[in-house]
């Protein structure tokens, strides 16, 4: 079965980084990424001249969320998170085109210094 999620994304894009739980690279699923996630991720790459994204971090699996200092009910853990960088793009014009999507309103954002966190949480938030 492909793991395809859409034009541009891949379910193995959105592996567990641990390497060894049902999240790994070669065990997840497209039904562990939320694919309202890869809706605003195909938007976010059309509305930046079809920028490629990459996904720093995805879904994660508990243990590996605690060893990279993820907060404890961190939307990582349900696939509806993800850290991105966008070719070509500062983390702050990232976020500033996330902030101003007509989703906006829905999403958790943060900025980083090398990466913006959006999760499609369904409320605002930001810090």
């Amino acid at each position: 079965m492909s793991d395809q999620l859409s034009k541009h994304f891949w379910a193995h894009e959105f592996h567990c980084r641990c390497g060894d739980c049902e999240f790994a690279d070669g065990w997840i699923e497209r039904a562990d990424i939320d694919l309202g996630l890869v809706v605003l991720l195909e938007s976010l790459r059309a509305d930046l001249l079809n920028a490629p994204i990459t996904i720093n971090s995805g879904r994660r699996c508990e243990d590996h969320n605690v060893s990279v200092g993820g907060a404890l009910n961190s939307y990582h853990l349900i696939g509806t998170a993800a850290d991105i960088v966008v070719e070509g793009y500062s983390p702050a014009l990232v976020f500033l085109a996330l902030d101003q999507h007509p989703m906006s309103e829905r999403l958790g954002l943060s900025q980083y210094p090398t990466f913006v966190h959006v999760d499609v949480r369904g409320y605002r938030a930001r810090w």
